[in-house]
């Protein structure tokens, strides 16, 4: 006998899951850290070193509790031993350092760099390490373009850093902003310095990208802000980014270029084709810097680059092994350093090369480390973003977009580290850290220990091939 009931079959209704106030704090802390990574530089213009310096370590205290109390897993044997080798060895150079003082101190910021990359790799999920880095990277573009707009609106004239205002005309390398928002020069933003703000908009625009490509929310906003990072990485007129920029679509198109291969040996030729066409506009970019750079407004030396360079390696030459000692950057009150090199009145505190920077401060041996850092990296993010993701039998799992932040931000760092020495420290640093363990803790998007921590946050419990 059919009956007929007023209760339905299927399961009754319940809320949407919600993210717990206690990830939603965890996130917006690891946003924190990465801001200040991005924007450290800022931090030192506005309250000066002494006070970055307490809130660096402060935010180091806090990352190291909050790490104790997630307890987030770990495959220990999966760390970036390779980067914690390098670490070591500038550490130990303390012991021949030529500046013992500035060893400590830089060195402090290494190992908080090296620590934060870790943390914010451990607690949060790729999806979320992501986000979160494109929420920093908002963070900067904003800052950036209001701290120009406020100059030009309200100064109306050059500002010093510690926003003090010059007395009289002064070169214009030592401005926090030299005004040039509505005059068309060159903006440096909370930098001060274009070349830091051109390559801060370059890894905004990569991960506002990806996370467009990946459906994110909102992506009109998205767009948006893609639009502001790229007037502002235009106008910070930076010509090692534009080079950057290219060799990242480069990377890119090959990258999208592999993903299509459908049999093992297809790849072998599109290798080919791309080490051909990199080499050959290597060389082409290197033996016509004089018309290229002309184009670029450059000077064919690199902006007084390769006279800087034939002083340091006459120096390192002195001590090719152990080098001088570690200060990354070189503190201009020590007494090797302060007048040694000498650009617009101001004593130069990089090599403006990550490798001669390495080998002035830690020998051939750091040399070697370093290279064996990123290739390393290099070698892991590159198949993290060509291979498509597989645990079991099954082959035609889609790809994540999400894969091919690693390998962007490397082409980055390599292309900026010929003629910049910021890849190593800060932002830079600490990219290599985090993406570098994370690739080896988590290799894919969602899956295994590390990448469970959000659906178990969530209250969503999932199997390893969800």
């Amino acid at each position: 006998m059919v009956m007929y009931t007023n209760h339905p079959v299927s399961a009754p209704p319940s809320a949407p899951v919600r993210e717990t106030t206690g990830h939603l704090l965890l996130r917006a802390w690891c946003v924190f850290v990465i801001v200040l990574a991005l924007g450290g530089v800022g931090l030192v213009n506005a309250v000066g070193p002494v006070a970055s310096t307490v809130i660096v370590v402060a935010t180091a205290v806090v990352s190291a509790v909050v790490w104790i109390v997630v307890r987030p897993p770990v495959a220990w044997r999966r760390l970036p031993w390779l980067a914690f080798g390098y670490v070591a060895w500038a550490f130990l150079s303390v012991l021949w350092s030529a500046w013992p003082a500035a060893s400590v101190l830089t060195l402090l910021l290494l190992g908080i760099t090296t620590f934060q990359g870790l943390f914010v790799g451990a607690v949060l999920t790729w999806r979320d390490v992501v986000r979160a880095v494109a929420s920093a990277a908002k963070w900067i573009v904003g800052l950036s373009l209001l701290f120009e707009l406020a100059v030009s609106v309200f100064v109306r004239g050059p500002i010093l850093p510690g926003f003090a205002l010059p007395a009289s005309r002064m070169d214009p390398i030592v401005y926090w902003s030299r005004d040039n928002l509505f005059d068309g020069g060159r903006i440096q933003g909370i930098f001060g310095n274009a070349n830091l703000l051109a390559s801060v908009m370059l890894v905004a625009i990569i991960v506002f990208a990806i996370r467009f490509a990946a459906g994110a929310p909102r992506r009109l906003w998205l767009l948006g802000w893609i639009v502001v990072a790229a007037f502002l990485f235009v106008r910070a007129g930076s010509a090692t980014a534009l080079v950057s920029a290219a060799f990242v679509a480069l990377v890119l198109a090959t990258v999208l270029v592999m993903r299509t291969a459908r049999r093992p040996g297809e790849r072998t030729r599109w290798y080919v084709l791309y080490a051909v066409v990199g080499l050959g506009g290597g060389a082409a970019l290197w033996f016509g810097r004089d018309t290229v750079f002309g184009l670029l407004g450059r000077g064919a030396d690199l902006t007084g680059r390769e006279g800087i360079w034939a002083d340091v390696l006459a120096r390192a030459a002195e001590r090719p092994f152990t080098g001088w000692g570690f200060s990354t950057p070189w503190i201009a009150s020590e007494p090797l350093i302060d007048g040694w090199i000498v650009d617009h009145g101001q004593t130069v505190v990089q090599a403006h090369s990550v490798w001669i920077d390495v080998f002035f401060q830690l020998g051939g041996v750091g040399v070697v480390l370093l290279a064996l850092v990123y290739l390393a990296y290099l070698w892991r993010s590159w198949f993290f973003a060509i291979d498509r993701p597989r645990w079991d039998l099954r082959a035609d799992r889609p790809y994540s977009p999400l894969t091919l932040l690693p390998t962007l931000i490397g082409a980055l760092l390599v292309v900026q580290g010929l003629t910049e020495s910021g890849p190593l420290l800060l932002w830079g640093w600490m990219f290599v850290v985090l993406f570098g363990a994370k690739i080896k803790q988590a290799p894919l998007v969602g899956v295994g220990p590390a990448e469970q921590s959000i659906a178990i946050e969530r209250g969503e419990p999932q199997s390893p091939g969800s």
